[in-house]
């Protein structure tokens, strides 16, 4: 087993109020039918067990579960990091951020994210997999954001 990671970050202004957009980061139902492969969020106070549906990764077949403890700074960041339940073991992860600032058109939201998942691939398959982890976040990335913004019914994005 060998642990491959892939990284993004991001920012965009979504022309909404930050509350609104703070208020679809932070609910454990939106949040899956906005984020494509997430199909569901247990939540057990700060800690928020994330379930993925199946993901082919160079042939093998994953079903990433991963538990993430949520750091909530009220209507301005979201910090998340990997905790798997005491004696468990966790074959997928997440490290990163969600922040957000007013912004002339509505909020700056600038996101990085990096996930991280056990494979039984040989490490020098690392290059393959890393770009398919971020050819797989950048599609869902895109995606999320689109439904981000039909979800606070905003029809335009500034993507810088």
């Amino acid at each position: 087993m060998h642990r491959f990671s892939a990284s993004t970050e991001s920012q965009a202004v979504v022309a909404a109020d930050r509350r609104a957009v703070w208020g679809a980061l932070t609910d454990p139902v939106v949040l899956p039918k906005l984020t494509p492969l997430l199909t569901r969020i247990e939540t057990n106070g700060e800690l928020w067990r994330w379930e993925m549906s199946r993901i082919n990764l160079l042939g093998i077949v994953v079903n990433p579960t991963f538990t993430e403890r949520m750091t909530f700074r009220e209507g301005e960041r979201i910090d998340y990091t990997h905790e798997p339940p005491m004696g468990s073991k966790e074959w997928a992860g997440a490290e990163g951020w969600y922040e957000l600032r007013d912004t002339r058109g509505g909020t700056r939201l600038s996101i990085s994210l990096t996930l991280s998942v056990d494979l039984p691939l040989a490490r020098f398959s690392a290059p393959a997999v890393s770009t398919a982890m971020r050819t797989a976040m950048a599609v869902t990335g895109s995606r999320f954001a689109g439904n981000l913004e039909q979800h606070l019914e905003v029809t335009k994005r500034d993507p810088t």
